[in-house]
């Protein structure tokens, strides 16, 4: 209701300054007044002046923007390939902001210095061959090398090794959460497809193939520091994207086939929280949410709990009503702690024979061999 309020006033408001407009030009009849539509000089000069005033508001937001938000970006990379795509990103931002210097600076002198006048008369020129070559050119250079640079180090970052010994982990993507599974001792993850979804075994693991044997599932990631981590990717349903800023990765999961991506991190969760501007950061954000607190608490509502930072998985891609909240947690360990953190986790093919078993031990009767009869053929084969 208020929207419609706040539309209705101002339309109304729009009204009444085309008719204060109207009113206005009432009150000019008799007087002289140019109404020919042609631009005199003073217009040429107000137009010209205003010129340079664009490009001095641009240049102020612009050294405002970088003052105000400056600091809001991503800070040091988490992995070991993620100083080479800072490296390329700061490169591209510098050739960027020297272009749109010299070229805005440029444009907007001309329109001022070339502005019309009565007492001008515009200088056609069919061509200029040496100015279309240097504006030709150059760019195509500076092209070339930030092209060939961003092959070179796309190519680097991509490599992996089949032989390097790696963790390998599948982000199982659907609507609106992901799901990790990890390939157990044997680094091999098991085959698996959308059609053998059933119950605990929810990103369709084949259970009767020999490498899905150690496979389980997890829904926090858990990833050693120091180590290459080879990430499979699928997705059940639409098109999502694995995002993990800090690790700077990102890969699209696409239904019907695998994505990889592989990173080393170089930091653990504990570690990365320590470094001086995310401790700074991580201050700046609970002061905000101690203030909001304070004002839902006065209205009766619940406070905000004190923010930790995470690292963190995303979906950068917009899959549907929930987009917004597809994220997991991701931490890094010390390689003592991840040992630790892998003692205790089960096959996901015990877990399976473990949720058929149970209704059966709760029944008034029936047999083993009849409990075995009702299961998959797959799942059969999986418990020999």
């Amino acid at each position: 209701m208020t929207s419609l309020l706040v539309i209705i006033v101002l339309v109304l408001l729009a009204v009444a300054l085309w008719q204060l407009t109207k009113i206005f030009d009432l009150t000019q009849v008799g007087s002289k007044s140019d109404d020919s539509q042609i631009a005199t000089d003073n217009d040429n000069n107000i137009q010209g002046y205003l010129m340079f005033g664009f490009l001095a508001f641009i240049y102020i937001f612009t050294i405002y923007g970088l003052l105000k938000w400056g600091d809001l970006p991503l800070h040091t990379p988490a992995s070991e390939h993620g100083g080479t795509v800072d490296n390329l990103m700061n490169i591209t931002w510098v050739l960027i902001f020297t272009v749109q210097a010299i070229t805005q600076v440029l444009l907007h002198y001309f329109a001022f210095k070339y502005r019309g006048s009565k007492d001008k008369k515009a200088l056609y020129f069919a061509d200029n061959n040496k100015l279309e070559a240097v504006w030709s050119v150059i760019p195509a250079v500076v092209l070339a090398g930030l092209i060939l640079y961003g092959l070179y180090a796309w190519t680097n970052i991509m490599f992996i090794d089949d032989e390097e010994d790696t963790v390998v982990i599948e982000l199982y993507a659907q609507q609106f959460k992901w799901t990790a599974r990890y390939a157990g001792a044997d680094q091999v993850l098991g085959k698996a497809n959308v059609r053998l979804i059933d119950g605990v075994n929810s990103v369709g693991m084949d259970l009767a193939d020999k490498n899905a044997q150690d496979d389980f599932l997890a829904t926090e990631i858990h990833i050693p520091k120091g180590k290459k981590i080879h990430f499979k990717m699928r997705s059940q349903d639409v098109l999502h994207s694995a995002y993990m800023p800090h690790f700077r990765a990102q890969m699209n999961c696409v239904p019907g086939m695998v994505t990889e991506f592989a990173f080393t991190p170089i930091y653990t969760t504990s570690e990365y929280r320590e470094l001086p501007f995310m401790v700074e950061k991580v201050a700046r954000i609970n002061d905000l949410r101690s203030k909001k607190s304070t004002e839902l608490v006065a209205k009766g509502g619940t406070a905000l709990d004190p923010y930790t930072f995470d690292y963190l998985l995303l979906c950068n891609k917009i899959c549907g009503a929930s987009h917004y909240n597809m994220q997991m947690k991701v931490v890094v360990d010390s390689p003592e702690d991840y040992k630790k953190w892998l003692s205790d986790k089960v096959a996901l093919v015990k877990e399976y024979k473990a949720s058929k078993e149970t209704p059966a031990a709760e029944g008034a009767s029936g047999s083993d061999s009849l409990n075995v009869a009702k299961e998959p053929a797959a799942v059969k084969v999986a418990m020999k």
